[in-house]
């Protein structure tokens, strides 16, 4: 290993180490989980990624004829969805994924073409660990607080989509112009005060995009 590649394996593992504390309390939901499953059955759909599936909290409301977990993590990027995907994910072995993550890169300042490759490092990862798993992935919100980058977030869901289409058992559901007004620009009142997470409205829209897609639950 070069000096260089050291370096950036280094750096690597600093900025995941942010992380640390809450996926070490998802872990540990996860082992009891696993322990109880002869009692409640394991779960078959895991909510993963960052903070817009972490947030969503009535998601066992919302779909109560499914036993779902929810392993979302604050702030999370695809690289760090992918680094932890072995820890949080594995264990379960869900028969079905729903997936948000992209929305951090952009956010961060990352450009389009660089979270698709995080997408594809994601993809390879995910495919090779759970392969009978199908995924659904949830595409990049607009929100108030990044409608300055609004064209990339575009462009990112368009390259993801054209990957997943190659992708056998994976899928990309459209969950941002249902955030949308009829000026093309995302509804204020679907979205915290923050204008970047979506309140219980904004969930509410993406409970009905998802209910009864049966391909998930």
């Amino acid at each position: 290993m070069s000096s260089q590649q050291a370096k950036t394996d280094h750096n690597k593992f600093n900025q995941m180490l942010w992380y640390e504390d809450e996926v070490r309390q998802l872990e540990a939901n996860v082992r009891s989980l696993t322990l109880d499953s002869k009692h409640r059955g394991k779960p078959q759909v895991v909510f993963y990624g960052s903070s817009s599936v972490r947030l969503w909290t009535t998601l066992a409301q919302d779909f109560p004829e499914t036993n779902l977990l929810n392993l979302g993590f604050g702030g999370s990027t695809l690289a760090a969805c992918a680094w932890f995907f072995e820890r949080l994910v594995v264990p379960v072995a869900p028969k079905s994924i729903v997936f948000y993550a992209g929305d951090n890169d952009l956010g961060d300042g990352r450009h389009p073409e660089e979270v698709f490759l995080f997408f594809c490092a994601f993809a390879e990862k995910a495919r090779q660990l759970l392969p009978n798993t199908s995924l659904t992935y949830l595409s990049i919100k607009i929100s108030p607080s990044r409608w300055n980058i609004a064209g990339p977030i575009r462009y990112a869901n368009k390259l993801i989509a054209d990957e997943i289409k190659q992708l056998p058992n994976w899928r990309m559901i459209d969950m941002t112009s249902p955030l949308l007004g009829v000026d093309g620009r995302p509804r204020r009142e679907l979205f915290e005060n923050d204008g970047l997470h979506l309140n219980k409205s904004g969930y509410k829209v993406w409970q009905q995009v998802l209910e009864g897609r049966t391909e998930i639950f």
